[in-house]
């Protein structure tokens, strides 16, 4: 294998520190107060309210992102510009972006709509016709009464419309990518690295091809260290040899990828507008034109259109600079189908592995429909672990959580009470044994699990489906299900640390029998599952914590997410810290550095998965775990209306980041001075407030300093809290 160097980033936090002195203060009232016109006349107003609307949505699709429409509820958003509430809004509906750039609504003028909703907006116009086009624009009116400018208009077109829900669906791009290095090996024979693994194909400039001219082409995601295409790369590696015959009067040539041999069913085709694809990095050229150069060489990359620029994180650290890269962009790779798959051995959906590319979605783009579409077609196609399908739940409540849409839980609400496994659970509440119980993949991952048949996992992942399903019951008025799910949710949990914990060690064991006869084996994961979903009571966590932090990353990439989650709730950030900047064997950077992946990989390494394949986004959990845990960016409630913002750096010295969001992105940076001083720049965006939460540093004083005026805070824990924070930019600092 191929050592792949990766070059951190190196940052000046301090610059970024600095900040204009008219940022808002910490507002004492509630942003959540009523509405209402403050110019009083409901007159249009000047455009002194600030910076036009931006990241304009519509069925939570960009113009970018956007295909046919087949919704004819049409539901629209946006991120409100300048600072502060939204007080009232105007939507323009026209049939072309010139009229509605001209502030033209000759579709539907919304007038002007006293409301803070900026997002799930219901289009209120004439019926809109099929296979049409349009656009439309937005302003908006803040505290003040003033009025911003009209935003860029977004651009839609319809499909067949119907009444019935259904999630539409982005457009796959397909995007050249130029190489990073072509080595001439001999008289037509080039080496080429395209510098990141891709799904595409490959496409050569020659304008004047000979008659009959034929060039041997070999592709691949590994190398060989004589600059070569390794064509044995072992497991599901990928490697093609392709004959391409250049065609008189043609100028590109382009490899035709055979079409993809599924190995189950339940495979996802590519869309016949795009064509076949496979993940390579790496082209090698024998037979070619001695003429061609780099300029002549392109990699066509399929994906989900992608803002590289929606999420950005940089730290002291510079292998975890690398691994946020390496997870960041193992995201966008992966989308290459339209909807999340396992990886290319399968190219099948699974409800954990979604679970985990969805919340790194969130992270790292603001793309809320490729998990929504993915998640939807696994409600109808669903996979056979026991967890995954208690996964669903899991994915159904983060899409509400991050989007505010209730539309997929209203359509799916009965299927996701199917998926709480409800039938399977004991009077007790734990769940009863199946074959299809999981734990970890592959089975050697399971850290010597104790099988039983009441598994302490099973009944974890049990409980977090359960609490999720009530808080979905609630959301959609259904009180009597939301407080019989919120019961069985409390049931499993006291059974569970009754009847599996072993009081003696301090841990919870892995099972028991349906007899009640107790395993006396205790795994890693029959421990970090009940802490990261909040079921360890909190004079056992010391010991939960204790125990998890002594068998190391015993586990595989899967459980790594829940792994990571429960060390930054446990107030562990620096050991979870050391986990995803560990250079071992079971670590991103060995994916990276030593075997020279650029997609993170299925497994570890192939000594623990020997077919594994290197484009499996279940591996990328440090792609949500920055922002959501170490920059502690997260919605408090739906739609990001109150945003929790509590950075946990652990030992890393300052930290700058850039989360998306649909109310637009929230800005932190962090420099730390251990044990006397923790400084936080943050920016809240417009029409929301936040929550914030500082390190205490040892001391039970309540004062943080907030734009240099001292502020009281409230003390719980290791925290002082500022709650609420209206929007605005804001220098916190907290000295002990």
């Amino acid at each position: 294998m191929v050592k792949t160097v990766w070059t951190g980033w190196r940052i000046g936090v301090a610059a970024w520190i600095a900040v204009a002195a008219a940022a808002l203060p910490v507002r004492a009232e509630s942003g959540d107060s009523g509405v209402g016109a403050r110019d009083g006349d409901g007159g249009e107003g000047s455009a002194a309210g600030g910076a036009a609307p931006t990241q304009l949505l519509t069925n939570l699709l960009t113009d970018e992102m956007s295909a046919a429409l087949t919704q004819r509820e049409m539901r629209l958003g946006w991120a409100v510009g300048g600072d502060g509430m939204q007080r009232a809004y105007r939507i323009l509906v026209s049939g072309d972006v010139e009229s509605a750039a001209a502030g033209t609504g000759d579709i539907w003028d919304s007038g002007r709509v006293e409301s803070e909703q900026s997002q799930g907006v219901v289009y209120g116009g004439p019926a809109l016709a099929d296979d049409t086009g349009y656009a439309w624009t937005v302003r908006t009116w803040n505290e003040a009464g003033e009025a911003s400018a009209y935003a860029e208009p977004a651009a839609f077109r319809t499909g067949v419309l119907t009444d019935e829900y259904a999630t539409d669906a982005p457009r796959l791009e397909r995007t050249p990518v130029a190489p990073v290095e072509v080595v001439r090996k001999g008289d037509g024979h080039f080496f080429v690295d395209f510098g990141r693994a891709a799904f595409g194909t490959l496409t050569l400039r020659i304008p004047e091809p000979e008659a009959g001219q034929t060039i041997e082409v070999h592709l691949g995601e590994d190398r060989n260290d004589d600059a070569t295409v390794n064509r044995a790369p072992g497991g599901t590696v990928r490697y093609r040899q392709f004959a391409l015959r250049l065609r008189e009067g043609r100028s590109e040539h382009t490899i035709e990828i055979p079409p993809f041999e599924p190995l189950y069913d339940g495979h996802i085709p590519m869309p016949e507008y795009v064509g076949e694809v496979m993940p390579f990095r790496y082209a090698e050229l024998i037979g070619a034109p001695e003429s061609l150069e780099a300029g002549d060489i392109r990699q066509w990359v399929v994906h989900v259109p992608f803002d590289d620029d929606a999420a950005h994180f940089e730290s002291s650290d510079a292998v975890l600079n690398d691994v946020w890269e390496l997870c960041k962009y193992s995201i966008k790779a992966t989308t290459f189908t339209g909807v999340y798959v396992d990886g290319d051995r399968e190219r099948i959906p699974y409800e954990g592995d979604a679970y985990i590319n969805q919340l790194c979605q969130y992270g790292v783009d603001l793309n809320y429909v490729t998990a929504r579409l993915s998640h939807e077609h696994l409600l109808d196609h669903p996979t056979w672990p026991t967890e995954w399908k208690l996964h669903s739940v899991f994915m159904a409540w983060a899409d509400y959580l991050y989007t505010g849409d209730s539309r997929s839980l209203e359509a799916k609400y009965d299927v996701l009470r199917g998926k709480t496994l409800l039938d399977r659970a004991r009077p007790d509440g734990l769940l009863r044994g199946s074959r299809d119980d999981l734990i970890d993949w592959p089975a050697g991952e399971r850290d010597g699990y104790d099988m039983r048949p009441v598994k302490t996992v099973v009944s974890a992942v049990h409980y977090q489906a359960l609490a999720w399903m009530a808080e979905i019951a609630r959301v959609l008025g259904h009180d009597t299900d939301a407080a019989e799910y919120g019961r069985r949710a409390e049931l499993v949990k006291t059974s569970l640390n009754e009847k599996l914990w072993d009081e003696e060690n301090g841990r919870y064991i892995d099972g028991m029998s349906e007899d009640g006869e107790r395993s006396s084996h205790a795994s890693l994961h029959a421990n970090l599952f009940p802490l990261a979903f909040g079921m360890v009571p909190p004079e056992r966590r010391a010991g939960v914590v204790e125990f998890i932090k002594s068998r190391g990353m015993a586990c595989s990439v899967y459980p790594a997410q829940y792994l990571l989650e429960g060390l930054f709730e446990a107030g562990e950030a620096e050991y979870a810290l050391s986990l995803m900047t560990s250079t071992g064997e079971r670590s991103w950077a060995h994916m990276m550095y030593t075997i020279g992946s650029t997609i993170t990989l299925e497994a570890w390494s192939a000594r623990f998965k020997p077919n594994l394949d290197w484009n499996h986004a279940w591996g990328a959990a440090p792609a949500n775990i920055i922002p959501r845990y170490l920059l502690g960016v997260r919605p408090l409630e739906p739609g990001f209306r109150r945003i929790l913002i509590q950075p946990r750096p652990g030992g890393l010295e300052h930290v700058k980041g850039k989360v998306p969001t649909v109310r637009g992105p929230v800005h932190v940076a962090i420099s730390v001075n251990r044990p006397s001083r923790f400084a936080l720049e943050v920016e809240v965006p417009p029409n929301s407030t936040a929550k914030i939460g500082v390190p205490a540093l040892g001391s039970e004083n309540t004062g943080v300093r907030v734009n240099g005026d001292l502020t009281q805070g409230v003390l719980e824990g290791d925290t002082v809290w500022l709650d609420p924070v209206a929007p605005g930019r804001y220098v916190i600092d907290r000295t002990p």
